[in-house]
């Protein structure tokens, strides 16, 4: 994928001050401030080598190397998908790196990536990317996944017995990972939660699914730092999770099985306890609306003629057939559970948001999740959280802001003097409409400057 050249907003003016202390101003531009919901009028951004080297109000004479004319125009940090994968196996390499683009293309500049067996090639897309050798999104991962023996996905550390937690932990500090992923296919209870321990005592960040043979309090306890979607939460608030936990202990029902009692069982009361330990123990959830959506509802909303198949390649969308024939096979009883939670999903993210627990936004894109696209998906959740009742404001806070708050990064994730200048010029106010986030004037990143006909180019590689 090629670098481009620094290039200015469609529309703007350009001016030369080579012997200027900035490499870029933006000027007259509209500030959108994430964390108090205002909008700052008429600022000039400065950058030099990557950082926001100061905000002011705007004026006449701007000395930079480049400076972009930004009036009517709205700047908001770059956005961060907090849930992708990198996935697939050596033959699917070179498709996952074409994702870069497409992420950057759709103004996402960070992701957090979850998993999956490409580790070697994301840790030298990162190098890459640093360097300004390759052009994408900065990329925080995992690693490989912690899972029980026999483990469902290629690539992950398997945990058969104490003695594996360890070796598996120090791996993923060697590798200098940014947090830990655990998954839940063949975790034991008593392992996945002695594994979130060691994990807590060595200071290391946690994320993941949740075994049905644990309960939400025994997960948080444990130091459990992020959950990921909603079926456990959802659990959680059932009068009957600990019934329903033991259930599954005893081999009398299954994750799938029971979800319809977890759903009939629901209890306000219940639901409110389970809000507040969330809060308290500083718990972020990951509620992935887009995908749950998506996937409950293959057997009716048709996707051949959806834009980004194009991007994908066949490699990829040969991945979704599993999906797609397991939901077009699933009894009536199936897909009635499915489309059932995605309804109970929408109206616990809106719960979750009233009472303050810290969300995060994330697609689940990638390799084997059926037509969620890399980066248009991030825009896709956001929209899906605006639908379930939060404000715009709110929904973009889930990204940025909190992703870099839940990963502990510092000086990024907002617009202020030294943090990375990691950019996105829209052409309209995103709060009073969420769907802005996709009208994008130009993405900032590396210190190189992407206007439209560049991020069209970053879609198809060219």
């Amino acid at each position: 994928m090629p670098i481009l050249a620094i290039l200015s907003c469609k529309n703007s003016e350009e001016k030369s001050a080579e012997n200027s202390d900035f490499d870029l101003a933006i000027t007259n531009i509209q500030i959108v401030d994430l964390e108090k919901g205002d909008i700052l009028q008429n600022k000039t951004v400065f950058i030099k080598d990557d950082l926001i080297s100061a905000i002011k109000d705007s004026e006449e004479n701007t000395s930079a190397k480049k400076v972009i004319d930004g009036k009517g125009k709205f700047l908001l940090p770059g956005f961060w998908d907090n849930h992708v994968h990198f996935r697939g196996g050596d033959s699917l390499i070179s498709a996952n790196k074409n994702f870069l683009g497409l992420f950057l293309a759709n103004g996402v500049t960070t992701v957090r990536e979850c998993g999956g067996d490409m580790t070697r090639s994301i840790l030298e897309w990162q190098q890459n990317i640093a360097n300004n050798q390759l052009a994408g999104p900065t990329i925080y991962t995992s690693g490989p996944k912690l899972d029980g023996e026999n483990a469902r996905w290629e690539g992950s550390l398997e945990i058969a017995s104490e003695d594996d937690i360890a070796p598996a932990l120090d791996s993923l500090q060697k590798l200098e990972t940014d947090f830990v992923k655990l998954y839940d296919s063949k975790f034991t209870g008593e392992l996945y939660l002695k594994t979130i321990e060691a994990t807590e005592d060595r200071g290391m960040i946690s994320s993941g699914h949740m075994p049905f043979s644990v309960t939400l309090d025994e997960t948080t306890a444990a130091g459990m730092d992020g959950i990921e979607h909603l079926y456990y939460v959802l659990k959680a608030c059932s009068a009957e999770e600990e019934s329903i936990t033991q259930d599954v202990i005893d081999g009398k029902t299954s994750f799938w099985e029971s979800l319809d009692r977890v759903m009939q069982t629901y209890a306000e009361e219940t639901a409110e306890k389970t809000f507040t330990t969330l809060k308290s123990r500083e718990v972020y959830v990951i509620p992935t609306l887009h995908i749950n959506h998506t996937l409950s509802y293959l057997d009716e909303e048709p996707h051949e003629n959806d834009e980004y198949l194009d991007y994908m390649g066949s490699g990829i969308t040969k991945t979704y057939e599993g999906r797609i024939r397991s939901a077009l096979n699933a009894s009536e009883e199936f897909v009635k559970t499915r489309k059932q939670l995605d309804s109970a999903f929408v109206s616990l993210a809106k719960k979750l948001q009233e009472n303050e627990v810290s969300l995060l936004a994330g697609s689940d894109c990638g390799a084997f999740n059926s037509y969620i696209y890399p980066g248009i998906s991030l825009h896709q959740e956001l929209q899906a959280m605006v639908d379930a009742g939060l404000s715009p404001l709110q929904a973009l806070q889930t990204s940025a802001i909190n992703g870099a708050k839940f990963l502990k990064k510092e000086n990024t994730g907002a617009i202020k003097e030294n943090y990375k200048a990691d950019l996105v010029i829209l052409n309209a106010n995103p709060l009073k409409n969420i769907e802005e986030t996709q009208n994008i004037n130009s993405v900032i990143k590396n210190g190189k400057v992407f206007q439209q006909q560049d991020l069209e180019g970053l879609k198809t590689g060219l």
